[in-house]
């Protein structure tokens, strides 16, 4: 994106990219509390998980927005990132004795 000075098609492209990323980490939860149905801990903690979900609006947010314009897409892949930065303590208060 830097090399063609945040256009619209290298910011879309690179929100495609961060959606697909999403996409398999959706895919891993589901394959993790789907098949071990012994581990309820996990699924309990994994709970609808919001932030996948949420992660994944956004980034197809993102991608359109890329088109109005592109420093507004790259704001919303930013502020996925933030959202991803607050740490998620659901794992570890249904683990705690």
């Amino acid at each position: 994106m830097g090399e063609n000075h945040f256009s619209t098609v290298p910011v879309a492209a690179y929100g495609i990219v961060l959606f697909m990323c999403a996409v398999a980490y959706s895919l891993l939860v589901r394959c993790l509390t789907g098949n071990h149905r012994g581990n309820k801990a996990l699924a309990e903690a994994i709970g609808s998980d919001r932030k996948g979900w949420l992660s994944l609006a956004l980034y197809l947010l993102g991608v359109g927005l890329a088109f109005v314009h592109p420093w507004l897409g790259f704001a919303v892949y930013i502020g996925v990132a933030l959202i991803w930065f607050i740490p998620d303590r659901r794992i570890e208060k249904s683990l705690a004795p």
